[in-house]
Parts: structure tokens; sequence; C-alpha cells
């Protein structure tokens, strides 16, 4: 959630605090947002402790003194391209590296309908080896030339079942083998990788190497502020989220892990690529970003992720990576057993992710069986919520009604007591327990409505299902706010350029309700005030949100008027006293003296 998003929330809690302060009786008288950009490719990259950078792209850049005696005839060489494709992606891998070099992911498409492409190609590709040898280098295979019985541009289909596995290698000396083994399998959105050390005692030091992921993910979507705001690198470590993320503008962050490591990963807004070695291979993890900006006043963020293997000097050493490269989608990402899932922007752990998980998303998914368009089905959702939620918003609604037409007994009550406050606010405490009326009940529905505002915001801006997900009319994306016009300046403190349809016909509702419930003079400004910082603040909102907040107020509007048609000429009843009342008015006057 980026800052802009918390401060909304933030100042969506003070406006119902204040609401709920101005309907209880008194004491006394009483990050901006920037405009969308297309997300730049070309990034420095970052740099995983203790490693240094490289060109990927040039061999004659590379410093043959700094590869020593085991590696320096690999540094040139000749490049062959493997192609892979499966029924969810197509795939290259490169001699030069050893590496991954493009990904394609079938799909998806970008904001300007390209195929998704999450390994950007000028950095020569991905997934490596670091790792210090005998004589002091430090080795990173990106830089080296792999051989192996690869016919160049060959292409392999799977389909069904089909798995294809090829090896490539490294022999800095005759006997003395880095083996890197690749198994595709259809089906998946991740292949399994094996490294094997055949009699490389003598050749790699202190006992570790990396296995590293340098170049972080290429950006997919339009606003690359917005996908910004989702970069993160994690490490899950002794049932533990471990989180780099660089904020700010050219800030650099660095964490290490020590310790038994399940997995690594590095995400966008929709998409991660994740490192999951086998349990209990791991001893560590390496995690590096930055923040870089971008023209046209865009940003990016840059991430590096590393395993840190351990290496016993034994004749043959071997390890095993399930390298994971698809969308953010819960279902698959779960599949993996592994807690991958922690990396999806499901909600504040223990309060709202709950829901987000066991409900929203089980509830979405059921109704999409039957309902192909997801504005219908979050029209649906609404229906759903506003009756789970009706006994309570009725009782709400009526005891507001029923305040309202004590009124006039207050009015006499405060003119009576203008000289003494104190004995004033007594009566009219005294007054809502003998008529059972409870003033902060109309705040109520709105308190419940919140953790599912949260967790239906986490829902709409991170559920890959939304991404793209038209609606009708002038509404594309359910994901992303939706613009019906375009100002000539920004709205100072909410940095707001474009202006959200259905935030405007959320906040014209809401001031439906407002003016149809507050009738105390005393009361006006919340009358407009509300809506207008809620429609502020929602306009930065991904359209589903609004949608569902536009047919929830357009329910309780229908909801009110129906109260008011049955019960609106209801002359206020005083409670049972035998019965008393067991709400919280009851307890805030028991000791109280009856009104006289």
């Amino acid at each position: 959630m980026d800052k802009q998003t918390t401060l909304g929330f933030i100042l969506i809690g003070l406006v119902l605090i204040v609401w709920m302060w101005i309907q209880t009786p008194p004491p006394a008288e009483r990050q901006q947002q920037v405009d969308t950009t297309k997300a730049i490719q070309a990034t420095p990259q970052p740099v995983i402790p203790p490693t240094e950078s490289h060109s990927p792209h040039s061999t004659s850049s590379t410093n043959q003194d700094s590869l020593g005696r085991f590696f320096s005839h690999l540094a040139a060489g000749k490049e062959n391209v493997l192609i892979v494709e499966t029924d969810r992606y197509v795939a290259e891998v490169t001699t030069r590296g050893g590496l991954i070099r493009r990904w394609e992911l079938k799909d998806y498409k970008t904001w300007d309908q390209n195929k998704v492409e999450l390994i950007d190609g000028r950095h020569g590709g991905d997934l490596s080896l670091l790792f210090t040898t005998t004589d002091g280098k430090l080795i990173n295979t990106r830089n080296l030339f792999f051989s192996g019985k690869l016919p160049n541009w060959r292409r392999v289909v799977l389909k069904g079942e089909d798995s294809f596995s090829f090896q490539l290698e490294l022999e800095p000396e005759p006997g003395k083998k880095i083996i890197k083994e690749f198994v595709f399998t259809n089906g998946k959105y991740s292949l399994e990788v094996d490294f094997k050390m055949s009699n490389m005692q003598s050749v790699i030091a202190n006992y570790e190497y990396q296995i590293t992921w340098e170049t972080g993910l290429r950006y997919a979507e339009r606003n690359s502020v917005d996908e910004s705001n989702f970069a993160k690198a994690f490490a899950y470590s002794g049932g533990e989220l471990t989180e780099a993320d660089a904020t700010s503008v050219g800030e650099v962050v660095k964490k290490e892990i020590n310790g038994s490591t399940s997995w690594v990963s590095t995400r966008t807004k929709y998409f991660a690529v994740a490192l999951l070695p086998e349990e209990g291979k791991c001893q560590g993890a390496y995690l590096e970003g930055i923040h870089l900006p971008q023209p046209d006043r865009g940003v990016k963020e840059d991430y590096s992720i590393s395993l840190k293997m351990p290496y016993k000097g034994e004749q043959l050493e071997q390890s095993r990576v399930t390298v994971f490269l698809g969308p953010l989608d819960y279902d698959v990402v779960k599949s993996y057993n592994r807690g991958l899932d922690q990396v999806m922007s499901l909600g504040f752990a223990w309060v709202i992710r709950p829901i987000t998980e066991f409900v929203m998303i089980p509830l979405f998914q059921v109704l999409k069986m039957f309902i192909p368009n997801f504005g219908f089905v979050i029209i649906v959702f609404s229906i759903i919520i506003k009756l789970a939620l009706h006994p309570l918003t009725k009782t709400s609604m009526r005891s507001m009604k029923r305040m309202q037409a004590l009124q006039p007994l207050m009015n006499e009550l405060r003119e009576k007591y203008k000289d003494d406050p104190q004995k004033m606010n007594q009566q009219v405490m005294n007054l809502y327990k003998e008529y059972g009326v409870n003033p902060a009940a109309g705040c109520l529905p709105l308190l419940l409505q919140m953790p599912i505002l949260f967790a239906l915001y986490s829902v709409f801006q991170s559920s890959i299902e939304l991404r793209q997900a038209s609606f009708v009319w002038w509404i594309h994306d359910l994901s992303i706010p939706d613009s019906i016009l375009k100002l000539p300046f920004s709205i100072p403190l909410f940095g707001i350029t474009e202006v959200s349809g259905l935030a405007l016909a959320m906040g014209i509702t809401m001031f439906i309700q407002q003016k149809m419930t507050v009738t105390d003079p005393r009361q006006k400004a919340m009358v407009w005030m509300m809506p207008v910082m809620m429609t502020l603040l929602f306009n930065s909102f991904p359209s589903g949100l609004n949608l569902y907040y536009f047919v929830f107020n357009i329910l309780s509007i229908g909801q009110q008027v129906w109260i008011t048609k049955h019960h609106g000429d209801e002359p206020p009843r005083k409670v049972d006293p035998k019965k008393g009342s067991k709400g919280i008015m009851a307890r805030l006057t028991k000791d109280l003296p009856k009104l006289k």
C-alpha cells in the first residue's frame, strides 16, 4: 500500500471519528499521484553483496585478469540459443552465461497490448552463480560461456504432460565442471534447475556459492509509479517474511538473511520471480534494491535476490532450485505449498488478510463461475454484503429515525438547562436511555464496512483476475481508477489530475444519504464534508472498489426510503423500565438521575 493510500485511509478514519463525536451528545453545549507514464525498461542493475557490477553483453569488456587462472579461457565463446515453448510461456536459454534470457507469458498482455515479457533482454538474461575461487577471484558466471549440445535456435514445443531437459557446462580445468541442468515441464509457470559441482573442491573457496537473480523484472503496466508502489524483494526464512523496499528516489536497500531460507522473490504489481531451493538446503539470502527516476516523472525499482548455498568441498555436490516466473495468481502461487502467497498484497496480516484470503477471494471465484463479467460480479457481491448487513443497518436507521423524533424534546432540554451544561447533558443522556436510542448507532454499519473496504482494496489493487477486466462504457480496467476528465491543474494535497467517474458517482450517492439522514442543523456541515472528502480520497482507488461502494450506497438509499415509508411516522416510545435498555447508553447512564 503506497503512502497516498495509507494517508487516505487514515483520513477516512479521522472523518469517522469526527462523525461519531458529532453524533454523540456533547459534554457541554456541544503520495502524490503522478501522471501515468510508460515504464522504462533500461535501468542500472543493483548489486548483490559481495558481487561487483559486470557488463552482461560484451565479452571484450570482461577483464580476463579478474577471472584468474581457472576461468579466463571461458570469457569468450560462441553463443547458442534454445527456445522452449509451453502452454504458459515461451522461454529462451543462452550459452552466454547459461542464462534465461527471455520469458514471455502467453496469457497476459502489457498495457499497450504486447505480450508480457518478464526479462529485459538488454541485460543478457538472468539466473547465474557467484562464488570466490581459491586464487582469490570473484566469479560471476553470467560473464562466461557454457558448452553443451544445444543446436542454435532450436525450438522445443511441449504439450500435455511433456517435459524436456538439457545440460550446460563450465569446465575451468579438465575433469572439473559446473553443470546447470534445466528441466521444463508443460503446464507450469516454473522450471527446475539443478546445479552440480563436480570435482570443484580445488576451485571454489569459502564453502559457499550463490544462486542469483540480479536484474529484477520488466514492468508491464502503464503507470510506472503505481507499479513501483508494489515492487519489493522478499526472503522467507524461519517462517518469517523479510522485505526490502526502496521507497524514495535514489534509495538503496540491502538485507542479509542468515539461516535456513525457504525462498527469495521479487515482484512488480502483478508478476513475480521466485527462487525456491530444496527445503533445508539453503543457508541464507541477500536482498538488494534501488529506486531510480525515469523520464516523464516515472520511477522504477530494481531488485536483486540471491540464495546462499553451502559448499562442502565434496567430489560431487548438487542443489535443485525451482524458478517461478509468472503471475501473482493466488491459486497458482498457493499451489507450491511453500508460503509463496506471502508476497501478495492481501492486506494487514492479522486483520484484513484473513478476510481477503478466506472470504473475498473464494466468494469472487464462486461468483465468477456463474458471471463472466467482473463488473457484474462486484454488483452481486455488493448485494450479498448489503443483505448480510441488513439487520444491523435496519436497526441503525430506525434508531436514527427515533433520534430525529426526539429532537423537539432535546431542544426543550437545551433551552431549559442552557445555564447548566452539566445538568443538560445528564438529562439528554437520560432521554436517550428512556427511549432506547443510541446516537452512535448510525456509524456502526460504516465502521463494520471498513475491514471489508480494506480487503476489497487489497483484492482490486493486486488481484490479477481484475487486471484489464473491463465493465461498461468508459470503465476499461477495474483494477485502476476510471477517468472521465483530465484537469488542467493538480488538486493540492491529493495530487489529483484526473476525475474518476465512479468516485464522483459514489460521492453523489453519499451526499444523498447524508441529506436524508442528517437533520440536526448543527451537523449540516457533515452533509457535504464527508461526501467531498470521500470522493477526493477514492478518486485514485481502483474503479472496482468505487463500483462496489456506489452500488452499496444505492442499495442503502433504497433501504432508507423503505424505512422512512414504513417507520417514518412512528412516535417516540419509551422502553419498558422493567426490561431496561441493554445497550451502551444504559451503561453510560445507569448512575444518572431520572428525567423529571
